[in-house]
């Protein structure tokens, strides 16, 4: 694994499609929680981890606990904006907060806080997060904390 750190905050882009969409026309409230998902995990790409890899080595990420709060929906084809930081940051676990923006508007559509745990791939006990890891993830808590 290697690690790459990146100063800013880490956002990925996603369109709302046809299936994201409940019977009234809006994106259906679960939805938000897997873009949020797919976020993280490019956040992991990014800084140079892949969540296959990891496996391998016997690591993987799991979701503890997570908090939503809905503000107002986006609509088929919405252009979005989801957004990753590091709120906290321990040993075996780490919180992410996380913002769906639209961006024609840069309307908040849903904010989060999620806590993830690492845990062993073949008994699902906590385990460590690699140091390289750790260090990227270190580096975006402390630009969360000099926001």
């Amino acid at each position: 694994m290697r690690a790459q750190t990146s100063a800013q905050r880490f956002t990925f882009p996603c369109r709302v499609y046809y299936e994201d969409t409940d019977a009234g026309g809006i994106v259906y409230y679960v939805n938000y929680l897997k873009f949020m998902e797919r976020a993280r995990t490019e956040r992991l790409r990014h800084l140079g981890f892949s969540q296959a890899q990891m496996a391998t080595e016997n690591l993987l990420f799991v979701v503890h606990s997570s908090q939503a709060r809905y503000h107002t929906p986006a609509r088929l084809d919405d252009e979005l904006l989801v957004s990753v930081q590091v709120e906290a940051l321990k040993r075996a676990s780490l919180k992410f907060y996380q913002q769906v923006r639209r961006v024609s508007d840069d309307a908040l559509l849903c904010e989060g806080h999620f806590t993830i745990a690492c845990v062993r791939a073949d008994t699902l006990k906590p385990r460590g997060i690699p140091e390289l890891l750790y260090a990227a993830f270190n580096a975006d808590v402390q630009d969360f904390a000099g926001e």
